[in-house]
């Protein structure tokens, strides 16, 4: 039996991304290996839907308690991990807490990816300076570093001259929901709620300049009368959505754009399911969790070939380039019009995504765990 603590912020307080990859993460653990002591470190709960069965019980949750969640986490969480004798503490992203290599806990941090180091951009400067801080910091005390894509493994050593040897590449994998299926009633229910249209691309994602909804928009404009459905976009931004917003304004595209609501995360498998195109044109991403959603769903991808997204999308995919938008118009062109090439994109994706399942990924890091505690 191995006690094992888990850096529990983003798992209580985040409702996608990193969040999600947490959750995913520890429940998968916990039903696997239920013989484990499980600890959830985090200096707060927010207690919803999404966090409500890690607080039955079953898991130990610690947060402080005379000091700010922030100091504690940083500096001062080794202390209670001493206190606790854990065998393994893992940092779900990016982060380990000061003066954790001094324990006799063996440590475990996740790198989803070093964004700011390629989109400086998207980042104030003083946020690019703590994540530099915190991230090698993490890469050079940890025992072993996760990476969660083989591209993502490569940043980490060119960029913080981390040896190949104590990297791990262990894939990410997404909610059982997209896995299942999905009825007609379920569907039609969920559009009905959100007040959606029948027929759409989707895209989902933040809306900034990495992500690239801007060339998706170009595309639909130069497309005009031969697409006959809109574009539904899931998610939130700040300047960059206002460029977006500006561009359909000047281009008469209001009717083809449709910015949804708040999405429950429950209802978004039948949204990815309902898509005839999920469209994610991204200049880097780490893995590219949304993309393994939609190739669970059996929808159509479009996505570049750049970062770690052909290691996401496979030949389940159609490829086009992130500074072209006319390759992404001739690629949905193709898509709808070609009920083929259609039907085997949808086939190979589905085919594909298969590896990224729950039970691999959990045994393999599991497996490393127990190595990386039989051997300190």
């Amino acid at each position: 039996m191995l006690k094992i603590g888990f850096d529990a912020k983003r798992l209580f307080n985040n409702t996608t991304g990193l969040g999600n990859y947490s959750r995913t993460l520890v429940d998968k653990l916990k039903k696997q290996f239920p013989e484990n002591d499980y600890f959830l470190y985090t200096p707060k709960v927010i207690r919803n839907n999404e966090t409500e069965s890690f607080l039955n019980g079953e898991y130990n949750v610690i947060h402080p308690q005379t000091m700010p969640g922030w100091m504690w986490r940083s500096a001062f969480l080794s202390n209670d991990i001493k206190k606790e004798k854990l065998d393994i503490y893992h940092g779900l992203s990016h982060e380990l807490p000061l003066g954790i290599q001094k324990s006799s806990t063996c440590s475990v941090v996740t790198i989803h990816d070093i964004i700011y180091k390629f989109h400086p951009e998207d980042f104030p400067w003083f946020d690019r300076k703590v994540y530099d801080f915190k991230f090698r910091y993490a890469c050079n005390n940890s025992d072993r570093i996760i990476a969660i894509s083989e591209s993502t493994k490569t940043d980490i050593m060119l960029h913080y001259g981390i040896s190949e040897d104590k990297i791990s590449v262990i894939y990410q994998t997404c909610n059982d929901a997209f896995k299942q299926g999905v009825t007609e009633e379920q569907i039609s229910e969920t559009l009905q709620k959100y007040k959606l249209p029948e027929q759409y691309l989707l895209y989902v994602g933040t809306i900034n300049q990495r992500k690239n909804l801007l060339s998706i928009v170009e595309a639909i404009h130069q497309l005009g009368d031969k697409l006959k459905i809109p574009l539904l976009v899931i998610g939130n931004g700040k300047e960059y959505k206002e460029k977006v917003l500006d561009y359909i304004k000047k281009h008469n595209l209001e009717s083809k754009i449709v910015f949804a609501p708040y999405i429950q995360n429950s209802h978004l498998p039948a949204i990815y399911h309902r898509a005839k195109i999920f469209v994610f044109p991204s200049r880097y991403e780490g893995f590219g969790i949304p993309i393994i959603e939609a190739l669970y769903s059996r929808t159509p991808v479009i996505t570049s070939k750049v970062s770690s997204l052909p290691e996401a999308a496979g030949p389940g995919a159609h490829y086009i380039d992130v500074d072209d938008p006319s390759t992404i118009a001739d690629g949905i062109h193709k898509i709808l019009t070609s009920p083929e090439y259609y039907k085997q994109l949808a086939n190979n994706g589905y085919e594909y995504v298969q590896q990224f399942n729950d039970e691999t990924s959990i045994r393999r890091l599991m497996g490393l765990y127990e190595r990386i505690s039989a051997g300190k």
